[in-house]
C-alpha cells in the first residue's frame, strides 16, 4: 500500500469496486437484511440520518467500466444515493414514510424488520474505498488507492492524512506510481470493452465446465444458487448462461438480490477429482503453468481478469480434461482396490468437512458485565496480556491435558489469532474460551498453513492464575487517589 496516496490523488471518483466474488446491493441500504449485515458486519457506525459506509474493496476494481456491474461498487452506490437524495420523488417518498411511521426509536427491535428511509435533509453520504488495483487491473504488485465519496470530506482531511501517513513509506515505490496512472489511462480509454470482454468469457467457462461430458464427471464451477442461499436471491436467479437465463433477468437480480456472485470469480469444486484445494493448485501450477491463488479444502478459485484472453480459457479447458481423463485411466487400470480408495477420498473431501466452529465466548476476565446476554469482550487486554511470558502457556493439541481441562476445567483461554487457511479467518481470538467444537475442528484440519499456530508447541494459552489476577484486579475495590479531607 505504499503507494496508496499518490495514486488516490490521480484516481479520486474514478476506480471504485466491491469485496470480492459475492456483492452487496447498490440501494438505499436501509432494508432490513441490510441492517441486520451493517448492524454485525461492516459498518461502523449504523443510524437513520448518516450512511457512512468504509468498503475494503480487493478484487472488483474494474467492475467501474460494466454498466451492469457498477451499481454493485461502492462508488456507484454512492453517486446512487446522493441522486436519490436530491430527486423531489424521493422527498414525496420520505414524506409519506414519516407521516405513516411517525418518530422512530433506534432502540426498537422492530426496526430490524421494517423498510426504512432516510431523511433527504439530513443523510450524509460518507464512502470509503480501498482497492486493489493490482488484483483486477493492469498495475504493478501493492499498486492500490484509496477512493473517496464523502460529502464531509474537508472536515476530516487533515486527519485522514496523518492517519494515512502513519501506515505507508516515507520513500514510496515510483514503478508502482507509474503503473496506477497506467492502469487508470487504460481503463478510461478501453476500460468498458475489456471487462465485457472478461464477463463473456467467463460465463462462457462456467458453461463449458459443467457441460463438457468428461470434465464434469469429476470438476464443477459452483453457480449462484449453490453460493448464495435462495432468502438473499429473491429474483430466483441461478446461474449465468443457463437455457432460459436473460440479460433481464441478470439485471433484476443485480438490482434487487442482496447478495450477487461475480461471474469472473469461479469456484471451481475440485474434491469429486480426489484432490483438495492445495493439491490443485499445486498440479495446476506444475503440470499447466495455471496460477491460483486462492483455495479451500476441496475448491480453488480461478479469477477471469482483463487480461485474459480465449486461448487462455482453452488452455484451462485442456488441462481439466487431461486431468480427467488421466483419473479415468486410473480408475480403469487400478481395479476394484483403486476405486474404493478413490471414493473414500472424495468422501473425507466432499462429506466428511468439518463444520466451521461457532464463537464461543470471551473468558469472564475480558468481559466488562459477565452476566451480560451480549458476547463482546476486551480483545484488546488479552492481545497484550499475552506478550507477558509468565501469563501464557502451550498445550499440544492433542494431549490428553486438553480433553481433561474441557471437562473438568480450567477453561482454555486463547492467547492468539488462530487462522487456518482456508478458510481465512479466526476462528480463535485472544482472550476467547476454547471450546470442545473448535478442537474438535483444529483435530479434523488438514491444511498447512494455520496463522498462530505452531504445532511444535502446541496451543498457546493464558495461564488461569493470570486470568484470576486480572479478574480479581477487576472486583477489588481500588483505595481513593487522594486522602479524605479532614473536618
Amino acid at each position: 500500500m505504499a503507494s496508496m496516496m499518490q495514486g488516490a490523488r490521480a484516481s479520486m471518483h474514478r476506480v471504485a469496486g466491491v469485496h470480492a466474488g459475492v456483492t452487496r446491493p447498490s440501494r438505499c441500504p436501509m432494508s432490513p437484511s441490510c441492517m441486520r449485515w451493517r448492524k454485525g458486519r461492516r459498518f461502523s457506525r449504523i443510524g437513520i440520518e448518516y450512511l457512512r459506509p468504509l468498503a475494503v474493496m480487493t478484487w472488483f476494481g474494474f467492475a467501474r467500466f460494466s454498466p451492469f456491474l457498477r451499481r454493485r461498487t461502492a462508488m456507484g452506490a454512492a453517486g446512487k444515493l446522493r441522486e436519490m437524495m436530491r430527486d423531489p420523488a424521493y422527498r414525496k417518498r420520505y414524506e409519506a414514510f414519516k407521516a405513516e411511521v411517525g418518530e422512530i426509536d433506534p432502540q426498537d427491535p422492530k426496526l430490524l424488520d421494517a423498510y426504512l428511509l432516510p431523511d433527504p435533509d439530513q443523510v450524509r453520504v460518507r464512502v470509503y474505498e480501498a482497492d486493489s488495483v493490482h488484483k483486477s487491473m493492469s498495475s504493478l504488485r501493492q499498486g492500490s488507492i484509496i477512493v473517496v465519496a464523502d460529502q464531509d470530506f474537508h472536515t476530516v482531511e487533515a486527519a485522514f492524512k496523518e492517519a494515512f501517513f502513519t501506515h505507508t513509506s516515507t520513500s514510496p515505490n515510483l514503478q508502482i506510481i507509474a503503473s496506477l496512472d497506467v492502469a487508470r489511462r487504460q481503463m478510461e480509454l478501453e476500460g468498458y470493452e475489456l471487462v465485457q470482454r472478461a464477463l463473456q468469457l467467463a460465463i462462457e467457462l462456467r458453461h463449458e465446465i459443467n457441460n463438457h461430458p468428461l470434465i464434469s464427471k469429476y470438476f464443477r464451477a459452483a453457480t449462484p444458487a449453490e453460493m448464495i442461499p435462495a432468502e438473499y436471491r429473491p429474483s430466483g436467479f441461478a446461474d449465468y448462461g443457463m437455457p432460459e437465463w436473460t440479460i433481464a433477468k441478470t439485471i433484476t437480480a443485480l438490482n434487487e438480490d442482496e447478495f450477487v456472485l461475480d461471474p469472473t470469480r469461479i469456484t471451481l469444486l475440485c474434491g469429486n477429482a480426489g484432490y483438495d484445494g492445495t493439491q490443485f493448485k499445486a498440479l495446476l501450477a506444475s503440470e499447466y503453468d495455471i496460477q491460483i491463488n486462492k483455495t479451500s479444502r476441496n475448491s480453488v478459485l480461478v479469477q477471469i481478469n482483463i487480461n485474459n484472453t480465449r486461448s487462455d480459457l482453452a488452455h484451462l479447458v485442456k488441462a481439466l480434461a487431461d486431468i480427467a481423463r488421466a483419473i479415468d485411466k486410473r480408475l480403469v487400470d487400478g481395479g476394484a482396490p483403486e476405486q474404493a480408495a478413490f471414493a473414500a477420498r472424495v468422501k473425507a473431501l466432499v462429506e466428511d468437512v468439518p463444520d466451521l466452529p461457532d464463537f464461543s465466548r470471551f473468558h469472564d476476565a475480558f468481559r466488562e458485565n459477565p452476566k451480560s446476554a451480549t458476547l463482546e469482550g476486551d480483545m484488546r487486554s488479552a492481545y497484550y496480556l499475552a506478550y507477558d511470558a509468565a501469563a501464557r502457556e502451550y498445550v499440544k493439541l492433542n494431549s490428553k491435558e486438553i480433553d481433561e481441562r474441557l471437562k473438568k476445567g480450567p477453561e482454555l483461554v486463547s492467547a492468539k489469532f488462530v487462522i487456518p487457511y482456508p478458510p481465512g479467518f479466526p476462528i480463535m481470538v485472544p482472550g476467547q474460551v476454547i471450546s470442545p467444537g473448535i478442537v474438535a475442528f483444529m483435530r479434523a484440519l488438514d491444511v498447512k498453513e494455520i496463522h498462530g499456530y505452531n504445532a511444535a508447541l502446541g496451543l498457546e494459552l493464558l495461564k488461569p492464575d493470570a486470568l484470576a489476577r486480572l479478574q480479581d484486579e477487576k472486583i477489588r475495590p481500588h483505595a481513593p487517589e487522594t486522602a479524605p479531607a479532614t473536618v
